[in-house]
């Protein structure tokens, strides 16, 4: 197999080690092993050991978060791939850190090593601050949940009768219970005006078995959502400062149906603006999840599924959702033409697929959004109908001439 890397190195990455592999090609092939620690000094001296053996490309294996300090340390001097630790599997037999090492170089070595896709410091920055966000919402959440369960405990049926939990109407009640306020009638009139549930409603929502525990756990849990709160906007204000040398992009982006201020800002903080790494859109879709594979063998094709992306995926997904309930588009005409033969599912991601596609051509182009409208399909059904019968009239030996009906 054809040598592409001559002089190339293998680092197998641990929490406390790196065990690096350096691998060079001559008239035979020589190895050397050295093991290092993940501290700054132990990298630097790694990092003088590659260079003294004239290594140009360094292969690692994308280990948790283990390899971005090493990543950061070796970046500039070296050609960095990061693997994919299934795609660079060993064979099953006699495994050690040493055997990892000379393994991931020579795979490097012939070519054989695609490497993952690792955005820019200020990108990594923005994804950092994105995915932190969901976290924080993601416990936010929790809280609101076990805040329910709280209430239920305490027979307090007000999640029944207020659409919004914590509100002005709810929240109000929420901190009277938790005072020691048990009077359902005092309790309801602290709802606003303009709540639909109607005071006697209120009030049997109200009567409960409120004990000192359960006033305790709603102000802990109060406590907590607006500690998040507050966090989240911190966060948010730090993420205008990161957004702002993107701020064309993450507007435009915006101009898509269910793409609101924060889909965008996933989206720039997932693939960056440079797409370069990503030649087609479908290169963009299969690294995101929303492209199925492909297993064949002889005439049977099995069932793929696509691949997990926790971050860029789901944000896609959920974008859908609300896409699909704007009236006269695109996405929904699409949705409902797919959900009729392959349901709900399969038709939410193929429009979180088409939203992400129009992201890619209107990042990689600078074009702005252009709705193609609720009738597309049927125009573009009528035009091939017209061009199958056209055909099949002509390989029966008719010349026909098609003219629109006035």
């Amino acid at each position: 197999m054809e040598v592409l890397h001559p002089r190339c190195a293998g680092l197998d990455v641990h929490k406390d080690t790196v065990v690096a592999c350096v691998r060079i090609q001559g008239h035979k092939v020589e190895r050397e092993t050295q093991t290092f620690g993940t501290t700054t000094s132990e990298l630097l001296r790694l990092l003088e050991w590659l260079q003294s053996a004239r290594v140009t490309q360094v292969a690692m294996e994308a280990t948790g978060v283990y390899w971005k300090s090493v990543w950061h340390v070796l970046e500039g001097s070296f050609s960095l791939l990061l693997a994919n630790a299934r795609a660079i599997k060993r064979m099953p037999g006699r495994k050690s850190d040493v055997t990892d090492a000379e393994w991931i170089a020579d795979l490097a070595a012939h070519g054989l090593i695609h490497g993952s896709f690792v955005p820019p410091e200020p990108i990594q920055a923005l994804r950092d601050l994105t995915r932190t966000r969901k976290q924080l919402t993601r416990q936010r959440t929790q809280h609101i949940q076990r805040l329910q369960k709280v209430l239920e405990d305490a027979n307090i049926k007000l999640d029944s009768v207020v659409s919004d939990l914590l509100g002005q109407s709810g929240r109000a009640m929420l901190e009277a219970i938790a005072s020691g306020e048990s009077d359902p009638q005092r309790l309801a009139r602290l709802a606003h005006p303009r709540l639909r549930a109607s005071q006697r409603e209120l009030e049997e929502a109200l009567l409960g078995r409120v004990t000192e525990h359960h006033r305790f756990l709603i102000r802990l849990h109060l406590g907590q959502i607006d500690a998040a709160d507050a966090t989240i906007r911190t966060l948010e204000h730090r993420l205008e400062e990161k957004l702002a040398p993107f701020r064309t992009h993450y507007e435009r982006l915006q101009s898509i149906p269910g793409v609101s201020e924060t889909v965008a800002a996933v989206i720039l903080a997932e693939v960056g603006p440079d797409l370069s790494a990503f030649p087609e859109a479908h290169n963009l879709l299969a690294w995101a999840g929303l492209s199925p594979g492909l297993d064949q063998s002889g005439p049977k094709q099995k069932n793929t599924r696509t691949r997990k992306q926790k971050w860029l995926k789901t944000t896609l997904v959920q974008a859908a959702w609300a896409a699909v309930k704007t009236r006269d588009s695109y996405f929904r005409a699409q949705f409902h033409r797919l959900k009729a033969r392959r349901g709900s599912k399969k038709a939410i991601f193929a429009v979180a697929a088409s939203m992400l596609t129009t992201a890619y051509h209107m990042i990689k182009n600078g074009t702005e959004y252009q709705e193609l409208g609720a009738d597309y399909f049927q125009g573009r059904d009528k035009q091939l109908l017209a061009r199958q019968l056209l055909r099949r009239l002509r390989r029966m030996g008719y010349d026909v001439d098609l003219r629109a009906a006035a």
